[in-house]
C-alpha cells in the first residue's frame, strides 16, 4: 500500500526552479533516505510530503488525517517554557485529547525514547541529544503513518548521531511508520534506510534509487560488512554524478 507519493512534481520560486520533475512513491513501513547536494530540493520534497508547501505542478498524494504525518526538523523546535511532557503532549492537546490522557501518552512516548524520569525537564536543561529525543517522542506520540526527518542529527556529535540512528530504527519496529529521512551523510543514509534515493544538484531530480540489503534494525557491525560498503560506494558514485549533472 502506498502511504504517500510525489507525482511529476515541480516547485518554482522567484529565483527559479527548485525541484523537479520528481516522482517518488512511499510504501507503508518503508524507510527511505534522500541524499543530494545542498540546494537540490531535499527539504522541499519533505515539505511537500508534510503538506507544508504545494507544488507548482504535479500532484502530491498523502494521508491528511490529523496526526497521520509527523515531522522532525534539524532543530528540536521545542517550546522553551514547557516541560518535556508538555511539549510531547502538545499535538494530542491540539487534537482535543484530554489532559490526563495526553500526559499519560506523552510519558509513554518519552519512556520509549529513553527519557523516563525527564518528564518535568525544560528544554534548556536538556543536552542536544536529549532535546532531539523529546522531538522524536512528540512526533511519535500520535502514532503517525508517515514520519519525516529533515537532517535531525546534523548538529550532533558522531557518537550521539549513531545512537539516535539506532533509536529511530528501534522505534520504527514498534509502529512501522513509513519514514523519509533527509541527510547529507551517505553512510548514515545507507545505515538507516531500506532504500536510498539520490538527487541531482538543483533543480533536484532523481539520479539513482538504491535498495539496501540487510535487516532493520541493523545488527552489530553492519557498517563493516561488504554489502554496506558496496552500497555506500554505489550511492557515493551516483551522488558525484548527480552533482555534475
Amino acid at each position: 500500500m502506498t502511504v504517500a507519493s510525489l507525482q511529476n512534481v515541480e516547485v518554482d520560486y522567484a529565483r527559479g526552479r527548485a525541484l523537479g520533475p520528481v516522482s517518488l512513491g512511499l510504501a507503508a513501513g518503508e524507510t527511505v533516505a534522500l541524499v543530494g547536494p545542498s540546494g537540490c530540493g531535499k527539504s522541499t520534497a519533505l515539505r511537500l510530503l508534510a503538506g507544508l508547501e504545494a507544488p507548482s505542478r504535479g500532484e502530491v498524494v498523502r494521508a491528511t488525517g490529523r496526526g497521520e504525518t509527523a515531522v522532525v526538523f534539524q532543530a528540536p523546535t521545542l517550546a522553551p517554557w514547557l516541560s518535556a511532557r508538555a511539549n510531547v503532549a502538545l499535538p494530542l492537546a491540539l487534537a482535543g485529547v484530554g489532559k490526563a490522557e495526553a500526559e499519560r501518552r506523552a510519558d509513554a512516548a518519552l519512556a520509549r525514547v529513553g527519557l523516563a524520569g525527564a518528564e518535568a525537564a525544560r528544554p534548556a536543561q536538556l543536552s542536544g541529544g536529549m532535546a532531539m529525543r523529546v522531538s522524536l517522542a512528540r512526533a511519535l506520540v500520535t502514532e503517525p503513518k508517515l514520519l519525516l526527518l529533515d537532517e535531525p542529527f546534523a548538529a550532533l556529535d558522531e557518537i550521539t548521531r549513531r545512537a539516535l540512528a539506532d533509536d529511530v530504527l528501534a522505534l520504527w519496529v514498534a509502529s512501522r511508520p513509513a519514514i523519509v529521512f533527509v541527510t547529507h551523510n551517505v553512510e548514515e543514509a545507507v545505515y538507516m534506510a531500506s532504500r536510498v534515493v539520490v538527487m541531482t544538484r538543483g533543480p533536484g531530480r532523481i539520479a539513482g534509487d538504491f535498495a539496501v540489503a540487510g535487516p532493520l534494525p541493523r545488527p552489530p557491525h553492519f557498517r563493516t560488512t561488504a554489502e554496506f560498503r558496496a552500497t555506500v560506494e554505489a550511492v557515493s558514485e551516483a551522488l558525484g554524478q548527480g552533482m555534475a549533472a
